[in-house]
């Protein structure tokens, strides 16, 4: 058995009882490998992630003694130092239990499903998510945690590993890019078919009411993230293109900036998207972004041997009516 978490905190002044202390960590085995943020965001029960996000950026927190990013991966034996916060009382209703529809599972991983308008965790005002279900669902198991990350509007397949090791390895796939993860997105136009490749960097920003958003840049822009889609036309019907698009680089909503950018939105994407031709498509049926994770390749962390799993396109994706192509 790995060695328990070491918590410790500093001796509290009289009086002071009831303040936050600062909080002093140690890394065990079965955590090491994990991103910072995600790391205290299990050890913090009760403390929104807004503000675990907001101390690492302050540089509040400190591993082995020195500021860190919040991807920085901890190992084990690392010294992470936390400032005082507040760990609020939890009043939200109870996760509810949910199992999805599997595409594979054995010993090591699992692969569902994932519908669209489920968050894969809770965070940003929402109390849970995929993985939060899962894990009420399935309260025997020993570790259930997301290999990767789909966004909320976007269907299709995603990976949960079983086992730390399994974790590891698939998540080291991913930062190497031997994965294959190819989308289907329905696009306004008719998409060039010499455009195949993509390579344009991309720049994360907030805006001033908070929201995420990202944007295609130079390359000598100081923020710059490079950022490769290759992209594969299926068909053409009624003025739209059904894309097989495929991300060598995994970048926050990096399709739906790359192909916007090229003028040819995604259909129902309300952040970077055509927003009269979406009202139109909402009338017509079409209730969420035409976005699905289709296919998806790697290799099995305990066998090695090469998979590929596939999620058929769901009822709610079909091709608009000709009455609704983009103007």
């Amino acid at each position: 058995m790995p060695a328990a978490t070491i918590i410790e905190a500093q001796p509290a002044l009289p009086g002071d009882a009831a303040k936050p202390q600062v909080v002093h960590l140690t890394v065990d085995a079965e955590s090491a490998g994990q991103r910072l943020d995600n790391y205290l965001i299990r050890q913090l029960k009760g403390v929104p992630k807004t503000h675990v996000y907001r101390i690492i950026r302050s540089g509040e927190v400190r591993v082995n003694k020195g500021r860190a990013a919040a991807d920085t991966r901890v190992q084990t034996g690392d010294a992470v130092r936390v400032p005082p916060v507040r760990q609020a009382v939890r009043t939200e209703k109870p996760v509810p239990a949910r199992e999805f529809a599997v595409l594979f599972e054995d010993d090591h991983l699992l692969a569902i499903d994932k519908p669209a308008g489920v968050a894969v965790h809770g965070g940003s005002g929402l109390a849970f998510g995929v993985i939060e279900q899962l894990r009420r669902a399935r309260p025997d198991a020993r570790l259930l945690e997301l290999v990767h990350r789909l966004d909320r509007e976007t269907s299709g397949v995603l990976l949960i590993a079983k086992k730390r090791s399994a974790l590891k390895h698939l998540q080291e796939q991913f930062r190497e890019r031997s994965t294959g993860k190819t989308y289907l997105a329905l696009v306004a136009g008719d998409w060039p078919e010499r455009l195949k490749v993509i390579d344009t960097p991309l720049h994360k920003y907030l805006q001033g009411d908070g929201e995420r958003r990202v944007r295609v840049v130079d390359a000598a822009h100081p923020d710059a993230m490079r950022a490769v889609t290759l992209v594969k036309v299926r068909e053409r019907r009624d003025g739209c293109s059904l894309l097989e698009v495929t991300i060598k680089t995994g970048r926050t909503h990096q399709i739906r900036v790359h192909l916007a950018a090229q003028g040819h939105p995604i259909a129902g994407d309300d952040k970077y998207g055509d927003f009269d031709w979406n009202r139109r498509l909402q009338k017509r049926g079409l209730k969420r972004m035409f976005l699905h994770a289709w296919r998806l390749q790697f290799e099995h962390p305990a066998s090695g041997e090469r998979m590929q799993l596939l999620s058929a396109l769901p009822a709610d994706l079909s091709w608009p009516s000709p009455a609704v192509t983009p103007a």
